[in-house]
């Protein structure tokens, strides 16, 4: 097992700045696909050029985290496949260790890091139902029965609805301890769009509870489920309006329409209102 077995993938929207850092701490030996969500041939140029290892499919359009990672995917010619957020960095030893738990249990479909924030005691690699989005290492041939991730979905919970689709199936989900890389969160973008991204993630993230919980335990559930956040957005919106807070009652303005296009049944169409290039 090598380097040669794994390709990186990493989506990105309007992430230059983020996207070069992460790249910076990347073994120029590896293969990288870079997603990202516009049809900006200039960065496409500007990335290739500076990273020889890297190759930048534009979308053409902005799909999302899911479907622009199953992009990737179909793309990947090696065994594994790591994907890793914009606004992730990687240790020396973080590809190392990687190949450690993957030679370690060899059935796995994917292997998260740990967190600096937990420490487990025993073995260093624990199973798991479930692992964060930002850094997932996945072994591919454990996909051929699942498949990728859930289309539906335009951000958020995406990763949880893949996990639990593998756990259905008897696949094998890990966390190591071992494994170390830092995430900022939140900062993949370029901060003069942050507001319209905070508009959009309230939007999304609403939505996808919405259709996650339904797709699971169905309509009526999902309904009952949202219904707090459904009287809570309603409250806030009449309350920053009379604050005078323009920017709160937006947010709460768009999170409330995520939640009635959820119940309607229609698709997560929100996009940030961005010029993609």
């Amino acid at each position: 097992m090598s380097i040669k077995d794994l390709t990186i993938l990493i989506t990105s929207f309007r992430s230059e700045k983020a996207i070069r850092e992460c790249l910076k701490h990347i073994d120029r030996e590896c293969k990288v696909i870079n997603i990202e969500n516009s049809n900006n041939q200039k960065y496409k140029e500007n990335i290739e050029r500076d990273f020889k290892n890297v190759q930048c499919i534009l979308t053409g359009e902005n799909l999302g985290y899911a479907k622009a990672n199953n992009i990737g995917l179909k793309n990947t010619k090696t065994k594994y496949a790591l994907i890793l957020n914009p606004d992730s960095r990687l240790s020396n030893k973080t590809l190392d260790n990687f190949f450690i738990s993957a030679e370690s249990k060899p059935d796995f479909a994917i292997i998260g890091p740990g967190s600096v924030h937990k420490s487990f005691e025993g073995s260093n690699l624990r199973s798991v139902k479930s692992i964060k989005g930002y850094a997932m290492f996945l072994n591919l041939s454990e996909f051929n029965e699942v498949g990728f991730f859930d289309e539906s979905f335009f951000i958020y919970l995406e990763e949880i609805d893949l996990c639990r689709r593998l756990i259905q199936k008897g696949k094998k989900i890990y966390i190591d301890s071992n494994i170390k890389i830092f995430h900022e969160g939140g900062k993949s973008h370029d901060p003069s769009i942050d507001f319209e991204m905070e508009l959009s993630r309230n939007w999304h993230w609403m939505w996808s509870q919405f259709y996650f919980d339904k797709k699971y335990r169905g309509y009526f559930f999902s309904l009952i489920k949202i219904s707090p956040k459904f009287f809570s957005s309603i409250f806030n919106i009449f309350l920053y309006s009379l604050l005078l807070s323009k920017k709160k009652k937006m947010i709460y303005f768009y999170r409330l329409k995520g939640i009635i296009s959820a119940i309607l049944g229609q698709t997560s169409w929100y996009r940030p209102k961005i010029k993609t290039l």
